[in-house]
């Protein structure tokens, strides 16, 4: 693939095109409403288009810009301005990108910390491997392995109490 300060418009676009609903719904994971998302979702791309890096294929390609996406959003959430927001704003926007259901483990996947949240959902809800999501959060392989263990062990420990409440 060509450096990136030699793309073109329509390079661009193919780019965005190919990565713009994985990069919206990880964003969504973070900001949890619409307008923050797309907000994280447009400057993720501003950077792609501002940023002279080649990539060495696709899955580069996608790995760096959920990489970006996660980093602003976690930089954006650091901001005292930052409101939080109920999984009940989950709306799909106008045809521009899909969005899964909100089913019940989405939204318990949605109350865990970041990087259990993270890996748990690229690897269930986005396909990814064990290795892939380890370069995208920039972490050792064994590290997202223990995020995708605790994160599991915190979803049935969610569920189990949700039951014990439903028996009483």
């Amino acid at each position: 693939m060509d450096n990136l300060d030699n793309l073109n418009n329509r390079q661009i676009t193919e780019i965005y095109e190919r990565n713009v609903d994985s990069v919206y719904r990880v964003c969504f994971m973070y900001m949890k409403n619409k307008a923050d998302t797309e907000d994280m979702t447009q400057n993720t791309f501003l950077k792609l288009a501002t940023h002279g890096k080649a990539f060495e294929n696709h899955e580069h390609e996608t790995a760096w810009l959920i990489r970006v996406a996660i980093n602003m959003c976690k930089n954006s959430l650091k901001s005292l301005w930052n409101r939080r927001v109920t999984l009940a704003e989950w709306e799909n926007p106008n045809g521009c990108t899909t969005i899964p259901e909100p089913d019940e483990t989405l939204t318990r996947l949605m109350k865990l910390p970041g990087n259990l949240k993270t890996a748990l959902y690229l690897h269930y809800y986005e396909d990814y491997s064990t290795a892939e999501i380890a370069k995208m959060m920039s972490k050792p392989e064994p590290t997202v392995r223990g995020y995708l263990h605790r994160g599991r062990k915190a979803l049935k420990k969610q569920i189990e109490t949700e039951e014990e409440i439903y028996e009483i």
